[in-house]
């Protein structure tokens, strides 16, 4: 019985040689192969009409001969309930095994599902369920061969356009890296030539002035002296008769000398600061040192407890600063670091090298302050010296009424806002001592300043509408 059963190929040749037109053969049924799938995947199938399949032995003993059953053939599987491919029959009824149900999945002959274990299962004819398996394989070779036709169109296509794409994106690009570096370093040099022909022109000026003034005094002094000679040599040399008679000449002398006049120093013999100030290099400059890759920050910057006015409430964090109403106010204990009577408080951060930034949210106020102070400034009352911006030892920006100012000295420079900023940073740079205001958002520079700072400089803050928050 073994050497007479044949097995198929799961593929079916095809005259044209397209998996294509296989798959629509096989799914039509017009199959030339020797046996069906079945008899390859689950054994013991029912051979197709033309093919001679193995017959129960005549002596009435199923799959053997002489009424001995063979092994092979009677050995089935027991979980999946499908007889090995040794056995055509069914052992319980000596019947071809052409149904198949769907309730166990295994093969059952015509007498199982009347009198056997299948009564009442849902059963089907072998052929039907091997046409139905059949078709479900070509829906499935015909799925892979579509998902294999759009894989290949995605990478000849897709992955092509896209790799061009890409190449022209990265070219736009370079060049409009390129294009901006090239005009940030061409307007970056203009200014640089500017500058120094500024600074070459206030040098040859001042220089220009200290010869004048050089030549003027010593003249000045050569006349002085030689008068001062003229004057002793009278004094000791001349008769008391004779310098009575010489009053005249002895105050002509001395008011010659007289007028000579006394030297002082001017802001004509020094290099004019002014030279140097420029709205792009500052505003390069600021970028480069917020934005760069040494970017400064002060993380840890926090309100000092100790020097909020009673006027103001400190949260929990000690980074916001909200202005009480009267009838919320209460009176803390006394600390000389406290501002009694100005809504003011200080930064727990000191200063005095190095570079230092830091950001306050004010879009929750109509009216702040932010700037830095001396450590010394005065605490108490309610005059100029303990308010912000109105003394020589603050430096704040302003904000009031829809109004931007920068305060210092009790002098005030009107700033020209274009939007209203929600947040303010500060940078502070000692080695160029330069204190200078800008808008986070943007970079923009709102306002800089300077100064000789000549000790260590606190931030400095004033709220009198709602709240301020320091972030980081």
């Amino acid at each position: 019985m073994t050497e007479d059963f044949e097995t198929c190929e799961l593929t079916c040749s095809s005259p044209s040689g397209d998996p294509e037109e296989t798959l629509k053969t096989v799914k039509n049924g017009n199959m030339e192969c020797p046996q069906p799938i079945f008899t390859a995947l689950g054994g013991g199938m029912k051979s197709p009409q033309g093919v001679d399949a193995p017959r129960p032995s005549s002596s009435g003993s199923p799959g053997g001969v002489g009424g001995k059953t063979s092994p092979a053939a009677a050995t089935s599987d027991s979980e999946s309930g499908i007889f090995s491919a040794e056995s055509e029959v069914c052992v319980d009824h000596e019947c071809e095994l052409d149904w198949f149900c769907g309730t166990e999945q295994k093969l059952i002959c015509s007498q199982c599902t009347i009198v056997g274990s299948c009564q009442g299962h849902t059963v089907t004819p072998l052929a039907t369920r091997v046409t139905a398996v059949r078709n479900k394989l070509v829906d499935v070779c015909e799925k892979m061969q579509l998902q294999a036709l759009r894989i290949e169109r995605f990478i000849e296509q897709t992955l092509a356009a896209k790799e061009q794409k890409l190449q022209a994106s990265a070219s736009r690009a370079r060049e409009q890296v390129l294009a901006q570096v090239s005009a940030a370093r061409e307007a970056l040099e203009e200014e640089e030539q500017r500058l120094l022909e500024e600074v070459q022109r206030e040098e040859e000026r001042v220089e220009q002035c200290l010869l004048t003034q050089r030549a003027h005094w010593s003249q000045a002094l050569a006349n002085l002296s030689q008068t001062r000679s003229r004057l002793v040599h009278t004094l000791t040399n001349t008769p008391d008769t004779q310098l009575v008679t010489s009053v005249q000449e002895i105050a002509e002398r001395v008011e010659e000398a007289e007028g000579v006049g006394e030297p002082c120093d001017t802001d004509q013999l020094s290099l004019n600061p002014s030279c140097t100030e420029s709205k792009l290099l500052r505003g390069l400059w600021a970028t480069a040192v917020l934005l760069g890759p040494n970017a400064y920050g002060s993380s840890h910057l926090k309100f000092d407890e100790r020097t909020v006015s009673p006027l103001l409430t400190l949260s929990d964090d000690s980074c916001t600063l909200t202005f009480l109403h009267k009838k919320s106010r209460q009176s803390p204990l006394y600390d000389p670091a406290r501002f009694n009577s100005w809504p003011n408080a200080l930064g727990s951060l000191s200063m005095s090298s190095g570079t230092h930034s830091w950001v306050v949210d004010v879009g929750q106020s109509g009216a702040f302050k932010v700037g830095v102070c001396y450590a010394s400034l005065e605490r108490k009352g309610s005059g100029n010296e303990a308010r912000l911006g109105h003394n020589s030892q603050s430096w704040v920006l302003c904000h009031y009424d829809g109004d931007y100012s920068f305060c210092h000295a009790g002098k005030k420079v009107p700033l020209h806002v274009v939007r209203r900023p929600e947040r303010v940073g500060l940078l502070l740079d000692w080695p160029s001592q330069t204190l200078l205001f800008y808008e986070p958002d943007s970079c923009a520079v709102l306002y800089s300043v300077t100064q000789t700072f000549s000790a260590p400089l606190l931030p400095a803050f004033a709220v009198t509408d709602r709240s301020i928050t320091i972030l980081h």
